[in-house]
């Protein structure tokens, strides 16, 4: 599988905020999201994803030269133990179940070593499921899970 990890700099800012408008529909089954007068979503704010030394990462997941999703990582340092996180991750309908999303995330977990909490909504039973089987996978079922404020967390040193 020709899968491609590329770090998002200005130049491709665009792509990622088109991809954004399909991530954001996709997730409006789980969230109250509803398009603007324009016929768009509100953009995502992704500023800071491009300011230098900010500790916030984005990613456009390729294959076989097509972009076929994202990964965003932020590392959160605020609260006691510092880790990365992801924010959002996406991968297109037309592509999922043919193990990108897998490739990606171990792609973003071995560029980004240390410790890691990967979250999800509760009622986003399907990326439950992913994340589960994926970070179980790569940690050899060295993890931890716990259920907080109605989100199903993963937390596993890279």
């Amino acid at each position: 599988m020709n899968v491609a990890i590329v770090q998002v700099n200005q130049t491709y800012r665009e792509v990622l905020d088109n991809l954004m408008q399909f991530y954001i529909y996709d997730f409006s089954e789980f969230l109250d999201f509803n398009v603007e007068e324009n016929g768009k979503y509100r953009p995502y704010p992704l500023d800071d994803y491009f300011k230098e030394g900010n500790q916030q990462f984005a990613y456009l997941i390729k294959r076989e030269e097509k972009y076929v999703g994202f990964v965003l990582v932020r590392f959160i340092e605020e609260l006691e133990l510092p880790h990365y996180s992801i924010s959002e991750f996406f991968i297109l309908k037309k592509y999922r179940r043919e193990g990108l999303g897998k490739s990606a995330a171990i792609d973003v977990f071995n560029r980004h070593q240390g410790p890691w909490e990967v979250h999800q909504i509760e009622s986003n039973q399907g990326a439950q499921i992913f994340w589960k089987r994926v970070i179980n996978e790569y940690t050899k079922g060295q993890f931890e899970e716990r259920i907080e404020k109605g989100r199903k967390i993963q937390t596993f040193v890279s």
